[in-house]
């Protein structure tokens, strides 16, 4: 353990970090009800997205403890699942097999960047207010996300969306665990999402008892008899379907390339600052084994079945009681690796009502990013809020993160500013133009 974690020198013991990788597992365990859940909006067999996750995320972890030595637990991204089954299943209308052969494309090209030196030309490439209104957008875009699985809101032919039946037994689950949760938030409770999820269960699981429809229940089997997985390998069978567009394919593959990298990088370096891994450079010590971590658990979660894999900033949480080493990381795998003995329990408690409030809740944290964005200035106010408003209104991550390209460098040209904007984005410009234009794309 020593020679492995350097538990010495990092200040730290066994015990600690046992203890906050069990803190980081609570933390973020909300992912293994809601992933199936959002993929099997998808078309996809909850039962094997579950197990897909809970095993990707188990090694994942286990990974970035070893090789990176950082207390990161990593699972199936919030945000980039979305991406997948609403926007690239959904909106886009392509299939969960071509979706999962994008993500290990992207995963591929993840590994690439890592294990060169394109990792920092990446992250200089794409101006920070950018980044900041899309991690914030896709806030918006999974609490809608929440607020329509749910019932609260519903389609309306005159006003597009409108108040569900706020009398549903299901609607008021939700609302209850919506509740719960946020108060749970405020008041700094360990795992608040997680604890919110059992309660908001526990109280639909009895409601279902006393004859209300549509509530969480309690297995046949309490245990995992059967670990067959329909998932395993078919994204390979989806890259002729992907590719059957090359430039959607690039538009798909860059979105979950963006959403994963810079998620990761900004989780990787707000962890490294508050654990003294972050030098007066702002350079992140090790931060390419750490990346290379991420990417090989993106490229092994495809292959099993399940969207992006991405590091958890509920891993703070474990920092927080004194997670210092890569130990953290492994005890948080470990849990994710026996959560598989109890999926029948997951995938029977945890239905609509349950997940919304955790997407809800985490959608509000991510907008938190807001507050970063100079709104002051209006070149990042017009590409931001172009940013966030296309996200939401066309049902589509990729176009909201296409149109606030195209806007903010209209916005800086008209500032006289073209010749600030990186090539890349040029690039990019010119790329989303025409897959915006192309008939047949539409």
């Amino acid at each position: 353990m020593e020679n492995l974690f350097k538990l010495k020198e990092k200040g730290t013991d066994v015990k600690t970090e046992i203890m906050a990788g069990l803190t980081t597992f609570l933390a973020m365990a909300y992912i293994l009800g809601v992933n199936p859940a959002i993929l099997g909006d998808a078309g996809m067999d909850m039962p094997s997205v579950f197990l897909a996750t809970a095993i990707a995320s188990g090694i994942s972890c286990i990974l970035m403890g070893v090789i990176a030595n950082y207390p990161v637990a990593l699972s199936a991204g919030m945000g980039v699942n979305a991406l997948f089954a609403y926007t690239i299943c959904g909106a886009m209308g392509y299939s969960w097999r071509a979706a999962l052969a994008s993500v290990l494309i992207s995963g591929v090209i993840f590994l690439v960047i890592s294990v060169t030196g394109l990792r920092q030309m990446v992250i200089d490439a794409i101006p920070v207010q950018l980044k900041l209104s899309i991690g914030a957008g896709i806030g918006f875009f999974v609490a809608f996300i929440g607020l329509k699985n749910a019932g609260i809101i519903i389609a309306d032919p005159a006003t597009y969306v409108a108040l569900g039946d706020m009398t549903s037994p299901t609607v008021l689950l939700a609302l209850f665990g919506l509740a719960i949760t946020i108060v749970m938030v405020i008041k700094n409770v360990p795992a608040a999402v997680f604890v919110g999820m059992v309660i908001t269960a526990v109280v639909g699981i009895i409601l279902g008892f006393m004859g209300f429809e549509g509530m969480p229940s309690l297995p046949q089997q309490m245990f995992t008899t059967s670990f067959h997985m329909e998932t395993v390998g078919v994204c390979f069978a989806g890259m002729g379907e992907l590719f059957a567009n090359p430039l959607a394919a690039f538009v798909i593959i860059f979105s979950f390339l963006f959403v994963d990298f810079f998620d990761t990088a900004g989780t990787l370096i707000s962890i490294g600052n508050s654990i003294g891994l972050v030098d007066e450079q702002g350079h992140l010590e090790g931060g390419e084994r750490a990346m290379l971590s991420d990417a090989i658990g993106t490229v092994f979660g495809a292959f099993l079945g399940t969207s992006t894999i991405t590091s958890f900033v509920e891993s703070t949480s474990g920092v927080g009681v004194g997670g210092r080493t890569g130990l953290t990381a492994v005890t948080a795998g470990v849990l994710f690796l026996l959560s598989t003995l109890i999926s029948p329990i997951i995938l029977s408690a945890v239905t609509n009502a349950v997940t919304a409030p955790a997407l809800i809740v985490v959608g509000i944290m991510m907008a938190k990013q807001l507050k970063g964005i100079d709104w002051d200035n209006m070149i990042f106010a017009v590409a931001g809020f172009i940013t966030i408003l296309f996200m939401c209104v066309s049902c589509s991550i990729s176009n909201g993160i296409a149109f606030g390209f195209i806007a903010y460098t209209i916005a800086m040209c008209s500032a006289g500013k073209a010749k600030e904007i990186h090539p890349s984005v040029w690039v990019l410009l010119i790329i989303f133009i025409v897959y915006f234009i192309s008939p047949s794309l539409m």
